[in-house]
């Protein structure tokens, strides 16, 4: 999932942030970068999950991508009390800007996974919403691009114009070849054309 989305939702619909929203793989890497003042959130990549396979002909499997919102508070109270009240408006405004919503047409909704305190001081809460959208790995549609290995060999392939059928036939058989038959020889033969 691309994060630059999740970013431009936030600044747009948590007008709590004023845009103070940023993103990346590692929240300390990325809270140390961007450096925004507080209150700020970090859009964090955290893992993708996938089910198995469920064709026999083929590669499809739902694929759910995982991230954080990590909000940073600065706070006066050491107890977090503030804090809390704090985390529970930009929670509403969080939700309100994402769940349900889908940042490209083959991801699901969004959903809200739940949320947990990750660091308290003097200073600074900070606090973490996991959220989750799948997608399907493995095309739609014949006309979408390849997204697997198994895809991409079968767009490689000729298309198929047509058979010829040599048919054997297990009864009359040649009693001096092969008994029963098949026994060897073509009785008929027969070719079909896909075209109209």
């Amino acid at each position: 999932m691309k994060l630059s989305l999740i970013v431009a939702q936030l600044r747009r619909y948590s007008p709590s942030f004023s845009e103070r929203v940023a993103a990346g793989i590692d929240f300390e890497s990325v809270a140390a970068s961007a450096k925004l003042s507080h209150p700020s959130g970090y859009v964090i990549a955290t893992a993708d999950k996938a089910s198995n396979n469920d064709v026999q002909n083929g590669v499809r499997q739902a694929i759910t991508d995982q991230f954080d919102v990590v909000l940073v508070l600065d706070t006066q109270d050491e107890r977090g009390q503030e804090a809390a009240d704090l985390i529970h408006v930009f929670r509403s405004e969080i939700w309100r800007a994402l769940v349900g919503w889908s940042p490209t047409p083959e991801y699901t909704p969004i959903e809200y996974e739940g949320g947990d305190l990750l660091s308290i001081n003097r200073n600074r809460v900070i606090y973490r919403f996991g959220f989750s959208a799948a997608f399907q790995l493995g095309r739609n549609a014949a006309s979408d691009p390849a997204e697997t290995w198994h895809e991409l060999e079968l767009d490689g392939l000729p298309g198929f114009t047509g058979a010829t059928f040599n048919m054997d036939c297990i009864d009359p058989a040649d009693p001096n070849l092969h008994r029963p038959g098949p026994d060897g020889r073509i009785e008929a033969k027969f070719s079909g054309d896909v075209t109209p």
